[in-house]
C-alpha cells in the first residue's frame, strides 16, 4: 500500500517543520493522536527519536512504537514502524510554495509476513480509503494549528 497526501500551509517553512518535528507534542496538534511516549531521545537532532503513538484506527485502538531514521533539516524526515506483519515507512516533508510551504506525507507499508501477504492481496484496497482519509485529517489539523 502506498499513500501520499498533501497540504499547502500559509507560513514559512520554519515553522511549518518547528512543528512538525515536535512529535512530543503532536498529541495537541493531531486529533488523530491520543497518546505519545517518548521511548528515545538522542542527545541532539532528531534521528533516532523513538516513540510509541497509540490512535483509534479502523474502530480500535492500536499504538505502534516508530522512530526516526533519516532527517534533512527543514526538508523531511523519514519514520520506519514495524507491526502485524508488515514495515512501515513515512516520509514527512516541506518544501516552500513561494507564499507558504507545501506538507506532504508519503506512507507506505510492505507486509513482511506470509498472513500480512495474503490479507493485502485480499482486503488490503479497503484500507488504502481509510488510511489517505486520516493521513489527510493530520496534515489538516497541522494546518489548522499553524493558521489558526
Amino acid at each position: 500500500m502506498h499513500v501520499k497526501v498533501q497540504v499547502n500551509i500559509d507560513k514559512p517553512r520554519a515553522d511549518v517543520w518547528r512543528v512538525i518535528t515536535d512529535i512530543e507534542n503532536s498529541v495537541h496538534t493531531i486529533s488523530g493522536i491520543e497518546k505519545i511516549e517518548v521511548l528515545e531521545r538522542p542527545e541532539e537532532g532528531l534521528v533516532g527519536f523513538e516513540w510509541m503513538e497509540t490512535r483509534t484506527m479502523f474502530g480500535r485502538e492500536g499504538t505502534e512504537t516508530m522512530w526516526v531514521t533519516e532527517v534533512e533539516d527543514e526538508r523531511y524526515y523519514k519514520v520506519r514502524a514495524e507491526s502485524h506483519g508488515a514495515l512501515y515507512l513515512s516520509t514527512m516533508s516541506v518544501r516552500d510554495t513561494g507564499g507558504g510551504t507545501e506538507l506532504t506525507m508519503d506512507f507506505g507499508a510492505v507486509p513482511t509476513t506470509v498472513s500480512a501477504k495474503i490479507m493485502t492481496a485480499t482486503i488490503g484496497r479497503l484500507f488504502v480509503g481509510a488510511t489517505r482519509k486520516a493521513l489527510q485529517k493530520d496534515l489538516d489539523d497541522i494546518k489548522a494549528a499553524l493558521e489558526g
